[in-house]
């Protein structure tokens, strides 16, 4: 990295930030993180010693959803990622600089930073009729793409767009939109998808990266485990209600104001893996299945041609206790009066072959050699 480049610590000091703030803020974005107090102590010295990392952040094919939620990061608060612990050098949607000025600062953050910057990509590229579907600066998109990745030390695919195609690659996809990890095959990509993915998980990938100086773990589809490694389902608040056999069947009926399960309204929570319903959203507030909606998937490949919404999972058992009480209860109560007639029987047969054996065997009250029997 050059020498000229400032570290996230001397940052914050130079803009009057106390010792002690920002130990505050190494312990906060831990316990975000779920590193702990050594995760807390490894963020400040990474933070106190590292140089800031390059950021170049383009756009394809998208509706700009993941910056939108991006900038509503608030552990850790995306003025600080963004002007203090990374050098966000180019995001076109953000910067002052426009035209002419902005491809110029595209190019000499490539060349200045070549082989250490990260490059985050938000949408897709169009590779129909030669990329033509998508120009940026007055070239196809999915040449720039090719051409920034080359140099980069890592690829970050912001969103479902980025990262599966979403919504402008569903059937039939005339321009044929593709996901980055179909055209850049030579990189690192870390997959963090949603439409778009949560702010503080963003973040939290920025800082791993900038604290540890290496990529996060990432799964069997590049996405980073320590966001995506459980369902939402898992973590849910609703799911003692799925247990419990108790869900919403129309909008807005009773069920629904109590907060039951919306697995039969279409909820995709039990296929779905993202930290939504841990993390939540807007500073963790909500999410949408605490809102009242189904989850619809969004973090998973090719959601948007998955059906629709609202229909319900066919291949999801659930136990049912509360709802099956009373068919449980009465098999119970009929496997009980089985017994107990079974017992009475077993009970009569034992005293008849008793009055026998006191009346010497044949049950009439006559014995055996008395002449008068028969």
């Amino acid at each position: 990295m050059g020498a000229g480049t400032e570290t996230f610590y001397e940052v914050i000091r130079r803009q009057g930030i106390t010792r002690r703030s920002f130990v505050k803020f190494c312990s906060l974005t831990a316990t975000s993180l779920g590193l702990g107090p050594i995760g807390a102590t490894e963020i400040a010295q990474a933070l106190e010693t590292k140089p800031r990392v390059p950021v170049i952040w383009m756009h394809g094919l998208e509706c700009t959803c993941c910056s939108e939620s991006f900038i509503r990061s608030a552990h850790p608060l995306v003025k600080d990622a963004v002007l203090s612990m990374i050098s966000l050098d180019y995001d076109d949607t953000i910067m002052a600089a426009a035209g002419h000025q902005a491809e110029a600062i595209l190019q000499e953050t490539r060349e200045k930073y070549k082989g250490q910057y990260i490059l985050a990509v938000e949408g897709n590229p169009p590779l129909n009729e030669d990329g033509m579907f998508c120009i940026d600066g007055g070239r196809p998109f999915v040449e720039k793409l090719k051409e920034m990745a080359e140099d980069s030390m890592a690829v970050i695919a912001w969103g479902a767009c980025a990262s599966w195609g979403c919504v402008q690659a569903a059937k039939p996809n005339p321009t044929q939109a593709t996901p980055i990890d179909k055209v850049i095959r030579n990189k690192p990509i870390i997959k963090v998808p949603g439409c778009p993915p949560i702010a503080e998980v963003m973040t939290g990938v920025v800082t791993y990266i900038t604290t540890f100086g290496r990529l996060p773990e990432l799964d069997r589809q590049g996405r980073p485990k320590m966001f995506y490694s459980q369902r939402i389902h898992d973590k849910c608040y609703r799911r003692p209600h799925f247990d419990a056999g108790q869900f919403v069947e129309e909008w807005d009926d009773d069920a629904a104001r109590k907060g039951y399960c919306l697995y039969k309204m279409g909820c995709k929570g039990p296929t779905t893996y993202s930290a939504c319903s841990t993390v939540r959203w807007n500073g963790g507030v909500s999410f949408p299945i605490q809102s009242g909606h189904g989850c619809i998937g969004c973090t998973e490949d090719g959601f948007w041609d998955n059906g629709s919404f609202y229909d319900r999972l066919t291949t999801i058992k659930q136990f049912g206790v509360e709802a099956n009480a009373d068919k449980i209860g009465a098999t119970v109560a009929g496997v009980v009066g089985a017994a107990i007639a079974a017992h009475a029987a077993v009970t009569t047969v034992r005293s008849m072959a008793k009055r026998r054996n006191d009346n010497g065997g044949n049950g009439n009250g006559n014995k055996p050699n008395d002449k008068s029997a028969g």
